[in-house]
């Protein structure tokens, strides 16, 4: 922390850990820090707890990749759901912000990024091959791709096209009511639920 001079080792130490974190500065992190110092010892050793817990006891959902304490998530589990429209999000965030809409009872695919050569992100660096496995053993009738409006995330809807294009039904896109480069999560949920609703076939 070259910009600041810490009065003690641990807080450095606490400091530099916590800006590592994305969207947090060594100035933000400090002020975090001493939030959390002016806190209890109870309440701070809460959010310890919870984070080793999390880190401990997390898992990714056998079918979708998405983060849940049991083999399967809750969505997945769901009989009420349609396991036969699976929607292809990039994150968690991107199914989350496509749940807060309402207007989809599918399940959902999470990749864990886009193909992306400038940032080194290959095909099998996402769960690609889970997608493959999930499509030979069930019964899926549609792809939707949900993937950012980018040229990363053209690209990784096409390649799945090339891979998955003859093995299902029926594959579309959102409607393009997202301008290109938006992300989904940033969305409003009218907006994104039209789109959703109103999803078009994938012509790759």
């Amino acid at each position: 922390m070259s910009d600041l001079k810490l009065p003690s080792k641990l807080l450095e130490n606490a400091v530099n850990e916590l800006s590592k974190l994305p969207g947090i500065g060594s100035r933000t992190a400090l002020r975090l820090i001493l939030h959390l110092l002016g806190k209890s010892k109870e309440e701070a050793s809460r959010l310890g707890v919870s984070i080793i817990e999390l880190v401990e006891n997390v898992k990714f959902c056998q079918e979708c990749h998405n983060i849940t304490e049991t083999d399967l998530c809750s969505i997945c589990a769901d009989p009420k759901r349609d396991q036969s429209l699976v929607c292809v999000v990039e994150d968690i965030r991107d199914m989350m912000a496509i749940e807060s809409t309402l207007r989809y009872k599918g399940v959902y695919h999470i990749l864990g990024g886009v193909i992306s050569p400038v940032n080194g992100v290959s095909p099998n660096d996402l769960t690609i091959n889970l997608l493959k496995t999930r499509i030979e053993n069930n019964n899926i009738s549609e792809l939707i791709f949900a993937l950012p409006t980018t040229m990363e995330g053209d690209t990784t809807a096409y390649y799945i096209y090339r891979m998955f294009g003859d093995k299902v039904e029926r594959l579309s896109t959102l409607a393009r009511g997202i301008a290109f480069g938006d992300q989904l999560q940033y969305t409003d949920e009218i907006t994104l639920g039209n789109s959703i609703a109103e999803r078009v076939p994938y012509k790759g």
